[in-house]
């Protein structure tokens, strides 16, 4: 953000055992989710029936009016009215004019309102973390564990405001010194996807604020009560600090606000999460005006399972990797490579656990795995099924649109496809994992490197030498390379990125 150089399971729930929200009677069906008594806890996080989507020292907003579902019962939770051009542009103004402030403070000070958040965000993470399971979709542990990670982002970069340094050079010419000192870029845009609606903002906030610069937010419009009940915290924090709200503002939108903030020479970089297809589009229009962007795209990871490797570790890694958040995540496991003779085996234990994971409500702390976000998920999800029949696949687990409420699909499995076939190149957003045969280390090396979308990769054998090959320039063409772990998940203190 700176302007110098940078870098198990149990039985399945059957449906009539499902939450008991599941089966209310109709005529509650049609009343938004913030009314009934089970949900008055979203009062607390500062919502109501109707919500300002609009944020810049003061609440407003006067776009299209929205309203947001409930993944799991597709019931809607409440409305949000979002923000027009002219909010933008009044946005936009009072956050440039907050910077001149904020730039001024001393970086530890920074540091200590970034502390803060941190310090308002855990007093909160109960209620946060079941917002982003009602919104989203995800287990309600993996929402509260999302906004643990913003936490822990504040600890990180409250530390890192008195490490910003810069080394003293020599020079050339007698007499002098170089210093490299770094300075704020000044209006960081920051767009966010449905699919961690807390962690990914906070990456970019937390490390954004200490270094100086201000904040614009523009969330997934899907989980826009989540981006409204997150920035009511911040700004609760910069009010009793005596400091412009602007330094984080929130514009809710869709694709016209991401357009306006891809193309505005005023936003000095832009980071964006979300589809590579789309994120193509972003890179474009940024770097059609010089500007700086930040991607965080698709990932279309494998997991490579050696005749060595401890199958103990080998089949929770998958599963979770390839389940978790519903197959939603952009580390989520997609590609299952098993050596010829141990490919049986972990199939066969693979497909036992899968008939096992709990199926129900997210918020429900006993389940595993909730429903995918919206029914167009739903949509791509039986169209890559249908695709990868058509491509000579064989489905040995799933495959189908679950007979629940919401957007619930089976997990699953696929076998019998060539390792290159079209639709294992084309990252899907859903369950399903893509399984394969391979016989050597050069081959199946080669496989995982041979998609475009490269962001995590795992291998599991107990070989140091094929360790050592496999992170070394020859192994692993991804950004993030693990060893005998699988690859969903990522560490704050390291690089989170793709090649």
């Amino acid at each position: 953000m700176l302007r110098l150089a940078r870098p198990l399971c149990v039985q399945t729930v059957k449906a009539s055992k499902l939450s008991r929200l599941w089966s209310r009677p109709a005529a509650l069906m049609s009343t938004l989710l913030i009314h009934h008594p089970q949900y008055a806890w979203l009062q607390d996080l500062g919502l109501r029936e109707d919500n300002e989507g609009v944020f810049n020292g003061s609440w407003g907003g006067r776009g299209e009016v929205i309203t947001t579902y409930c993944p799991a019962n597709n019931e809607p939770i409440a409305r949000v009215r979002q923000a027009s051009m002219k909010d933008y542009e009044e946005t936009i103004g009072k956050a440039k004019k907050a910077w001149n402030i904020w730039a001024d403070i001393p970086a530890p000070k920074r540091g200590e309102i970034v502390r803060k958040i941190g310090d308002a965000l855990r007093e909160k993470i109960q209620l946060l973390g079941r917002l982003v399971s009602l919104e989203m979709g995800k287990i309600l542990v993996e929402g509260i564990g999302e906004v643990q990670e913003y936490v822990d982002v504040c600890d990180y970069a409250a530390g890192l405001s008195r490490m910003i340094g810069g080394p003293t050079l020599p020079s050339e010419r007698p007499g002098h010194a170089l210093m490299e000192q770094w300075n704020p870029l000044g209006l960081v845009g920051i767009i966010t996807a449905f699919n961690f609606p807390v962690a990914v903002f906070g990456w970019n906030n937390a490390i954004a604020l200490i270094t100086g610069n201000v904040c614009l937010w523009k969330g997934a419009p899907t989980t826009s009560l989540v981006s409204i009940a997150v920035t009511k915290i911040i700004a609760k924090v910069l009010e009793d600090n005596l400091l412009p709200g602007a330094i984080c503002s929130l514009t809710c939108g869709g694709a016209d606000m991401g357009t306006a903030m891809a193309r505005d020479e005023r936003v000095n970089l832009l980071s964006f999460t979300g589809s590579t297809q789309v994120g193509k589009q972003v890179a474009l229009m940024v770097q059609e005006r010089f500007g700086k962007s930040l991607l965080e795209l698709g990932g279309n990871n494998a997991i490579i399972a050696f005749e060595d490797a401890d199958l103990s570790l080998v089949l929770p890694s998958a599963l979770f990797a390839a389940v978790g958040t519903a197959g939603q995540r952009c580390t989520t496991v997609r590609r299952l490579f098993l050596h010829e003779s141990i490919h049986d085996e972990v199939v066969d234990r693979l497909k036992n656990a899968y008939s096992q994971i709990r199926v129900g409500n997210p918020w429900d702390p006993n389940i595993l795995y909730g429903p995918l976000h919206t029914k167009q998920a739903v949509s791509m999800f039986v169209q890559a099924v249908e695709e990868a029949k058509k491509e000579g696949g064989t489905v040995v687990y799933g495959g189908k649109v679950m007979d629940h409420p919401g957007n619930y699909v089976e997990p699953t499995i696929v076998t019998g496809l060539v390792h290159d076939a079209p639709i294992v190149h084309k990252e899907t957003f859903a369950p399903i994992l893509y399984v394969f045969k391979f016989k050597n280390e050069e081959e199946v090396f080669e496989w995982n490197n041979e998609v475009k979308q490269g962001l995590s990769s795992s291998i599991f054998t107990k070989d140091l030498g094929r360790i050592f090959r496999w992170l070394g320039p020859k192994g692993s063409d991804c950004g993030i390379v693990n060893v005998n772990i699988p690859t969903s998940g990522a560490e704050i203190g390291g690089a989170f990125a793709h090649t």
